[in-house]
Parts: C-alpha cells; sequence; structure tokens
C-alpha cells in the first residue's frame, strides 16, 4: 500500500524485453532496500528481484502490467516517480493507493498559472466514472486532486489538475509532453462502492 506522495525521481538505467514482459533497471538511491520489497515506480507496485547497496535495483515487469501501465515506453535515461510502501505509523499525507494501475490517461494542455500549473488529461469513459471534483487521483504515482470533471459530450472525458510548484519540481509530471500517457489509479473506494450497488445475482 501506498500514499502518493513520491518520495524522489530516480533515472532508468535500462529497460531490457525478456519475452513478452520486461526487466527494468532503475538507480534508486536507496542504500535499504530488501529482496521481495514493494516499490512503487511511476504509481506501478513492483518487486524488488535484484539489488546493490548503492541503490541499483531490478524490477520484473509482467506483460499484464505492461498492456496496463506507460513503463514499456521507458527507455534509459527516464525519470520515473518512486515511493516506497507506507508503514503503519506512516502519516497518511495523500489518500489510499495501491500500485494496481487502472490505465492511460492522456495529456491534453497544460496552463502556467501563478506559481503553479494546470493540467488536463482525457480519460477513458470506464474510469473517469470513478472521479468526483475534489476527489483523489494518482496519476504516475502521485495523489492528486481533481479540480474539475467535463464528460458531458458522452464521448470524451476529461480531468483537470492542479500541480503545485512543490509537486511540479519533485515528480516527472513537469516531463509529461503534450499527446504523453500517465498512468491511472482511480480511488479504490469508488471502484468498491460501484460493486456493492450492483444486484447480486439470483438463481
Amino acid at each position: 500500500m501506498f500514499s502518493g506522495i513520491i518520495e524522489k525521481l530516480a533515472q532508468v538505467s535500462s529497460s531490457l524485453p525478456e519475452g513478452g514482459s520486461l526487466v527494468l533497471q532503475l538507480d534508486t538511491g536507496y542504500p535499504d532496500l530488501e529482496l521481495g520489497e514493494s516499490v512503487a515506480v511511476n504509481g506501478v507496485c513492483l518487486t524488488v528481484t535484484d539489488f546493490t547497496s548503492s541503490g541499483a535495483a531490478k524490477f520484473f515487469v509482467s506483460p499484464e502490467t505492461l498492456n496496463r501501465s506507460n513503463l514499456g515506453n521507458l527507455q534509459a535515461g527516464h525519470l520515473v516517480n518512486l515511493e516506497r510502501s507506507v508503514r503503519l505509523e506512516t502519516r497518511l499525507s495523500g489518500h489510499l493507493v495501491q500500485g494496481h494501475v487502472d490505465g492511460l490517461a492522456t495529456l491534453c494542455e497544460v496552463i502556467p498559472e501563478t506559481g503553479s500549473h494546470r493540467l488536463l488529461f482525457e480519460l477513458p469513459r470506464e474510469l473517469a466514472r470513478f472521479c468526483v471534483e475534489k476527489g483523489s487521483i494518482a496519476l504516475n504515482g502521485t495523489s492528486l486532486t481533481i479540480n474539475g470533471i467535463d464528460d458531458r459530450s458522452g464521448r470524451r472525458s476529461f480531468v483537470a489538475i492542479t500541480i503545485i510548484p512543490h509537486t511540479w519540481e519533485h515528480t516527472n509530471l513537469h516531463a509529461v509532453q503534450i499527446g504523453q500517457a500517465v498512468n491511472v489509479e482511480v480511488d479504490v473506494i469508488a471502484k468498491y462502492v460501484e460493486r456493492l450497488c450492483q444486484p447480486y445475482p439470483t438463481h
């Protein structure tokens, strides 16, 4: 479990295809990693499969994860957002983030504002139904507040996010280009509510 509060940016050392999967090596900067530890990479919960005391770490990315996330687009030199899993005594400064990416959103517009940036993303409609104004969403693993929703056309859905200077500087959202995709994890509570509100099958 994660909180969506990005701890650091890490550089991709290599991204090596292996069959239909991927072996990702990062310069995490974490000197105390443990084998089997969970780390959120761009919001995707991955398992440490190898590491060194200098913080170099390898992660195996399965075909399912490649299909749902943007990790397959990573190349050496790219920056990724990192967060280690929360502890029971940790303050939950963001929101409950599982590291289970639901899909991708596309950056459509960046509007500089006084001291901040307003970003507009297009979401798949099947994910937009879980979004509410002032609700939470994780983009590339970053816990963010939804400031606006536009899905009235019935065909396309958009969410607007305001990025404060600290988040702009300390996550890779500042490096996302128009037309590029970011990982999306919607609020898990909303997904449970929808599931529970469906009628049970009768026999």
